[in-house]
Order: structure tokens, then sequence, then C-alpha cells
């Protein structure tokens, strides 16, 4: 079965934890020991009904308040698809939460309350969903119970999301549902309070939802993350270079491309723990040895000597700042870029983007906690990439605050 990693996001109270909650349970992914720890907790809050947004609320500060704050990770399965959710925070402040979370996702669930519409955070999350080039989106019109399952107030949300939507380049896909995640109308089944919506529920769409052209098969990429050479008799001269393929395929006999010395060679074999394959693509872990002799450690690449990546010490992106202290000028920190590590400078900071209008602001001359925007940063060593938009990881990096060992931002390389 193949994976699909998807986030939810929307505003706070839109429900993102109920209907990750509703989804688990109605596909029977939840023990009977964590139904009843829920309908206890419920009981003891005076809750209702029982509370099912308590299976991904966790910390204490979460079940006190109602909301979401870190990003809760929940793994279910059906008999079509595995899934990894990423339940991530509505609240502004929380914004670098949902860029952690959002990160890796193949698809993203907009959560709108039907009573409000689309509002600045809908925007906002639709921005970020955006900027990390998840290309399918979700638009699930909760709480439907509320407008009395109105098909003339669903139309009004979607038209209104579409409109906006159109100026946002990366997202190729809107699917929209109306749904009751409180009730459970069209997450796991169809609902007959909307007769009128002729679309798939949530779960189907999930587990159909072709995610497939998303990794780059045309560009190889394969950052080097460790050098294999075992002491011993048997394997006295095996040199391998071990690493999770970025991009592309590799076969055996093609011709590669060391970088950043430019040194060439031929693929003399492709191997993991279970033998030798014949091709090797992206997201496969595998250990390529080479024909000749070539001085490759980490944080080297391997590519297809036809097909080159970019290779520069001065980059330009696109940041979303995670420290609550403020960027310095000219802020020196460390740059992790796939399996290279190496210092860096920031530059000049372009603009910041106000995520809820998408206006640039070209006289910011510092970033605060939580902000995006666009750095030139350059490097001490040339870094391997291309940009986010061809490949999600080579195009990515975080920085790193030497002092106290914070990741400060996550980049884009634009």
């Amino acid at each position: 079965m193949d994976l699909l990693r998807f986030t939810t996001a929307g505003s706070v109270d839109d429900g993102k934890s109920t209907l990750i909650g509703r989804l688990l349970y109605d596909s029977k992914s939840i023990f009977e020991d964590q139904l009843e720890a829920i309908e206890e907790s419920s009981r003891k809050k005076g809750d209702e009904n029982v509370n099912l947004a308590l299976l991904t609320d966790g910390l204490k500060a979460e079940r006190e308040q109602g909301i979401t704050i870190d990003v809760a990770y929940r793994y279910f399965a059906t008999p079509k698809r595995k899934f990894i959710i990423a339940d991530t925070p509505g609240h502004i402040q929380y914004t670098r939460n949902m860029v952690t979370g959002a990160s890796t996702a193949n698809l993203a669930i907009i959560l709108v309350d039907a009573r409000h519409g689309v509002i600045e955070q809908t925007k906002r999350h639709s921005f970020i969903a955006n900027l990390l080039r998840i290309q399918n989106v979700i638009l699930a019109v909760n709480k439907m119970d509320l407008v009395d399952f109105s098909e003339e107030r669903y139309n009004e949300i979607v038209e209104d999301y579409q409109s906006f939507a159109s100026r946002l380049d990366s997202i190729n896909s809107i699917q929209a549902i109306p749904i009751s995640a409180l009730n459970g109308d069209n997450v796991v089944d169809k609902s007959d309070h909307t007769p009128w919506y002729g679309g798939p529920s949530l779960l189907y769409h999930l587990e159909n939802v072709y995610i497939g052209g998303e990794e780059n098969h045309v560009d190889a990429r394969f950052p080097v993350q460790w050098v294999i050479r075992p002491q011993s008799d048997e394997y006295r001269d095996f040199r391998g270079f071990a690493g999770r393929v970025a991009g592309g395929v590799f076969k055996p006999g093609d011709q590669v491309t060391a970088l950043p010395s430019g040194f060439t060679s031929k693929i003399k074999a492709i191997q993991t723990a279970d033998g030798e394959l014949e091709e090797a693509y992206a997201p496969q872990s595998v250990t390529i040895t080479l024909e000749d002799e070539i001085d490759i450690s980490r944080g080297d690449m391997i590519v297809k000597k036809n097909n080159q990546p970019r290779v520069e010490q001065d980059i330009e992106a696109m940041v979303c700042w995670f420290s609550n202290k403020s960027m310095p000028e000219r802020a020196k920190l460390i740059m992790k870029h796939g399996t290279l590590e190496t210092q860096a400078v920031i530059k000049e900071l372009k603009y910041k983007v106000d995520v809820n209008t998408l206006h640039k602001q070209e006289d910011a001359s510092s970033f605060e906690m939580n902000e995006i925007g666009r750095l030139v940063i350059r490097t001490a060593k040339p870094l391997i990439h291309d940009s986010y938009r061809r490949n999600r990881i080579t195009g990515s990096f975080v920085l790193i605050d030497p002092g106290t060992n914070e990741t400060v931002a996550a980049g884009m390389i634009v």
C-alpha cells in the first residue's frame, strides 16, 4: 500500500481535531481503551458528547483551552492506503508549527466554519500550503449542521475560496466537501442530510486521490549520507555510498558526477540489505558503488552527468522565522541542507509577506517569530541545490543558532 501524508489547517474552533478524531473513530482506527479514556475525560469536562478532539489534543494546555498548540501526528490505515496525519494549530502565533507539520504533506485539509465562511486565517493557511508546494487541497466546509445543511451557503463558501485560490500557483486540485465533524456527515460515509452533494466522502477522497506525480523522477539526485567501508576480510575493497534518493532514477551503468568535486564515474551496483537492485528511485534508501575510486564524503551529492543541479554560495529563499528572538542584521547561522552542514550569513532581507493579504513589505529590516519573507543567504560551502518548486528535498533547509542549537528558521530555495 502507498502512504498519504496529510495535514489539517483552519481557524481556531473550526473543528480540526474533532474531524481527525471522527475520522479515526468511524474508520475503526482507535482501541476500546482509548475510547473509554476520552469518554471519561469528556465526562469530567462536562461535555455533552464524546469529545473526539481529545484523541489528538494531548497536551494539558490544549485540553484545558480546547485548542491545538503543537503538531500532533496520528497514524491509521484502511485496506486501500496508509495515512500519516499532522494535526496543526490554527492560531497565528503557531504559524511555525503549521509550517513544520505541512512540510512533508501531500495533501492539506483546509477547514472552514460554515457560519463564518472564508476568513483571514483560511487564506493564511492556504498561502502556507501553497508555499510548501502542497498540490492537493480538500476544502472541508464544517459545521454544516449549524446552517441546516444549506446548499446555498456551501456554494457561496466554495466560490469565495476558489476565487482566492486562483491567485496561488502550486495548488492544482481542490475538492470541496460539506461535512459535520461532530456528527460524522460525509466524513467516512455519505450523509443523508446533503442529497444535493454528489461528490465523495472525505475518507473516500483520501483513499483515492492521486499523489504519484509529486516525486521528481527526472532530475537524478543522491545526497550522500554515509560512506560504507567495512573493516573485514570478506569486504576488504568495498566502498559504498549510502543515502536516500532525492529525485530521479539511478541504474547500474549510468554515467554520474560527484559534486562539488566534479569527478565522473559509472555506477557499478545499487545495493540494499535485501540484495542488488536494477534501479533506484525516490524515496528509496540504497547504497551505490562506483567503478572508480572517487573522494566522496557526507554532504556531497551524486547526480547524472548530463543533468546537474545548481552549485552556488549565494541563494535566495522564502523563509519562515521560528525563533522568539528577532533576526539580527547579517546574522551568522548554521545551515543544514540535506546531508550538508555549513556556516551561513544572511546578506539581505528582500521583503516580508503579509500572509493574510499576500502583500509584500519591502521596507522590512528584521524578522519576528512566525513571519515569512524572502532572504539572500551566503554559505561557506557551495550549496548543491534545486529550487523548492522542482524538488522539495534538495530545495529546502533549516537555519540553526550556533550558540543555542535552536532551529531558528526553515527555508525554501527559489
